[in-house]
């Protein structure tokens, strides 16, 4: 069990889809901790409730998903870290998170309202659809705070895009708007913002009523498909991140965030 309110993360299910919405807005839903377990443990439970044969994963407010929310991650502070703690926060945490959306036994839909920042972009990109609102927006926010891409984005935008477009998106870490998420294939499809949930509504339900079994593996077969070795991607992920931590500019990149100003990196 986790210290969540329940109300940071709601739950239900209906007609055989189990909707899990990130409920953060004034934050713009960036992740705590705590909310990704009880994500986690959400998907879980999807996996293995028969009634359960789809899943929507999306947000209230103006934002998906922020990101990490830096300021309640558990954790030494940076001056107190031994090797191998960074790592660990990693595997445990945002790997977690997007582990189980790869491997949850049921379809699972993310309808992305607004912004989807870091973690947040990942985890809709995880999820086997994607629906945007039009005035959703995808970033790779990691390079504007000094850091090397987690939860899985070096694993997953090159099987979505290619490793040119990959890097492009990762090194600059511009905004994708909607409707060119969907024309890189990010996005399946884009819809007016007040048809959202009418359409995810619309999609899982048509999963919920497809035939359960044959769906997750045939989701198992094209995830597994992509992988040349999962674990040794994610693994070296985890190191990368573990090294990067280690730097002025990662440091200068996360207290900058948390202070609200513009970081200055010099380059070590």
């Amino acid at each position: 069990m986790t210290g969540i309110p329940e109300d940071e993360v709601l739950h239900r299910v209906d007609n055989g889809v189990a909707w899990i919405t990130l409920n953060r807005p004034e934050a713009m839903n960036a992740v705590t901790w705590d909310q990704r377990e009880r994500v986690i443990a959400l998907l879980a439970e999807a996996s293995a409730d028969p009634a359960v044969r789809a899943v929507v994963v999306t947000a209230t407010g103006k934002g998906f998903c922020a990101g990490a929310d830096l300021r309640g991650s558990p954790g030494a502070p940076a001056g107190e870290r031994v090797a191998g703690d960074v790592a660990r926060m990693i595997r445990l945490g945002a790997q977690r998170l997007i582990t189980a959306v790869l491997d949850c036994e049921k379809p699972v839909l993310a309808a992305v309202n607004g912004t989807a920042a870091g973690i947040g972009a990942h985890l809709a990109l995880a999820c086997d659809l994607v629906i945007a609102a039009d005035a959703a927006r995808f970033i790779e926010v990691f390079v504007r705070r000094g850091l090397v891409p987690d939860g899985g984005g070096a694993y997953l935008l090159p099987r979505l895009v290619g490793p040119q477009k990959a890097k492009e998106l990762m090194f600059f870490g511009d905004a994708v708007p909607a409707v060119e998420a969907e024309r890189l294939g990010l996005v399946n499809r884009v819809v007016p913002a007040e048809e959202l949930e009418a359409t995810a509504r619309e999609w899982a339900e048509r999963l919920a009523q497809g035939p359960t079994r044959a769906l997750a593996m045939t989701k198992q077969l094209v995830n597994a498909s992509l992988d040349g070795d999962r674990a040794a991607a994610l693994a070296a992920e985890a190191t990368a991140q573990e090294i990067n931590m280690t730097t002025a500019d990662a440091n200068e990149g996360v207290a900058s965030f948390v202070e609200r100003r513009t970081p200055k990196y010099l380059g070590r």
